[in-house]
């Protein structure tokens, strides 16, 4: 591979660890290895709380970065029902609680139906949209309310994969288009069932083509690194 003309490759993030924490690493190890600079970006920022796949671009295929982003995504996430936090993840803790009692599956599987096509969504305060030229989430974190325009976005599938009555937990797969928020469908999802909801896990495992067998292991990247550049 040559990392210095041009690769697209992914990686597994781990959990608590920024996108741009895992690019830097990746970088670090491969100037260090090359004897020289990397230029390398990534595809598509997954939250520090998410895991998976992480398409990280070198040298000219960095040009490709807006085209990977535009690629059908899937997912595997694990919701609370019964509670929210402000950024709809375990980022936060539960700052409000809801009944629970008349959520039953049928109407989990038949409330999940209205999010699928063409819907609009209003993107997590908790995000990196930017408001006058400022991350919403550095807006947030100083205390400031913010006010985030709906955008349009197309979930192709979301389907209930698993729902435990005891502990209120469900599990769903989702199939879905560019800038389309996770932690944003749980939020909508609770409101749907007259609760409240938030994500307790979040696992990317397909972006277009590369799916979680062909992802490289964070922990494993420096022997990988070490043996495509000794080949």
């Amino acid at each position: 591979m040559d990392f210095i003309q041009g690769e697209i490759f992914a990686i597994d993030k781990p959990y608590r660890m920024s996108s741009f924490g895992a690019l830097a690493r990746v970088r670090y190890l491969l100037s260090r290895k090359l004897g020289r600079k990397v230029k390398i970006g990534h595809a598509g920022t997954l939250d520090p709380l998410a895991t998976g796949i992480l398409i990280l671009c070198t040298g000219k295929c960095t040009k490709q970065i807006e085209e990977l982003q535009s690629h059908t995504k899937e997912y595997t996430a694990t919701l609370q029902l019964g509670a929210t936090t402000d950024s709809y993840d375990k980022e936060h803790t539960v700052n409000h609680t809801y009944p629970v009692k008349h959520i039953t599956e049928d109407l989990i599987r038949e409330a999940l139906k209205q999010f699928e096509g063409d819907i609009e969504q209003v993107p997590p305060t908790y995000s990196a949209c930017k408001v006058d030229g400022k991350r919403s989430y550095d807006i947030r974190r100083k205390g400031q309310s913010v006010e985030l325009q709906p955008k349009n976005i197309h979930i192709e599938k979301v389907e209930l994969t698993a729902y435990d009555p005891h502990t209120h937990q469900l599990s769903i797969h989702v199939v879905c288009g560019k800038g389309t928020y996770i932690r944003a469908l749980a939020r909508d999802l609770g409101r749907a069932l007259g609760s409240g909801a938030f994500l307790t896990e979040l696992r990317r495992t397909r972006v277009g083509d590369f799916g979680i067998d062909n992802c490289v292991d964070f922990d494993h990247v420096e022997e990988w690194i070490e043996n495509l550049v000794e080949a």
